[in-house]
């Protein structure tokens, strides 16, 4: 079955997938979107803490056999793209890496010098949503690590979801699970993450849009700070029911 035809089909059977599958504990979560799905999903990381939880639970399940892309900005941390390295060979998986059309001369020829620093809006449009929408044509299902406790956008998130934003289904493995719960796991199963989490970054991102935080600060407020944002856009939830067209 084609991914656009499987996208279809489960399109129809979210209704009823939702409530049991709330549910599924990760696990069971992770194995059941490759048993749908097959090469038609993906896993999609920024590598941040739940994002190596996702990870390690799928190796554990699948071994090497699934897939795994991020959103290269190129405009990530050093620790960052070394953790990726780490990631490869730990885990002997490829990772997909998705890039802008434009590099960031292109966009600064386009568009002026940081870009990020005058409108984080389209930097991130550019860099990440537009780059992902072209990823995610190709799937039926993304797996994601988002959290419903980490913002105000995602707390409404359901574990298996149609995601009307880029028209597929959206797997939340985590999506009721505490920071506590990422961390235990990490440090149950030795799982190796950024460090720059040891440094006061809950959230990272970008260089240009990323600080360490405050104690007491919310754990997003070192992304665009200075901004009302949150988000970069990829996980903004667009409301539709599963009977209207993408």
């Amino acid at each position: 079955m084609s991914h656009l035809e499987l996208r279809d089909k489960f399109k129809q059977l979210i209704p009823e997938l939702q409530q049991p599958a709330e549910s599924w504990t990760p696990q069971q979560i992770v194995q059941w979107s490759f048993e749908s799905f097959g090469e038609h999903v993906a896993i999609s990381s920024a590598f941040g803490a739940a994002g190596m939880v996702v990870i390690d639970m799928t190796a554990r399940l699948r071994g090497t056999d699934f897939r795994l892309f991020t959103l290269d900005t190129q405009f990530l941390f050093p620790e960052t793209y070394h953790l990726m390295q780490r990631i490869e060979q730990k885990y002997s998986v490829a990772i997909e890496r998705v890039y802008a059309a434009q590099s960031p001369a292109g966009q600064e020829n386009a568009h002026g010098k940081a870009l990020w620093g005058r409108d984080p809006d389209l930097c991130c449009n550019l860099r990440k949503v537009e780059p992902l929408r072209q990823k995610l044509s190709a799937l039926a299902a993304w797996i994601t690590s988002i959290r419903r406790d980490q913002t105000a956008s995602r707390v409404n998130a359901h574990k298996v979801e149609w995601d009307a934003k880029f028209g597929l289904i959206k797997i939340n493995p985590l999506a009721d699970w505490s920071d506590k719960q990422v961390w235990r796991y990490i440090h149950d199963h030795e799982v190796p993450y950024n460090p720059l989490h040891d440094q006061d970054y809950p959230s990272i991102g970008c260089t240009h849009c990323t600080r360490p935080v405050i104690p007491g600060e919310d754990q997003r407020s070192g992304r665009w700070a200075g901004f009302a944002k949150r988000e970069c856009g990829l996980h903004v939830i667009e409301s539709a029911s599963p009977d209207q067209p993408a």
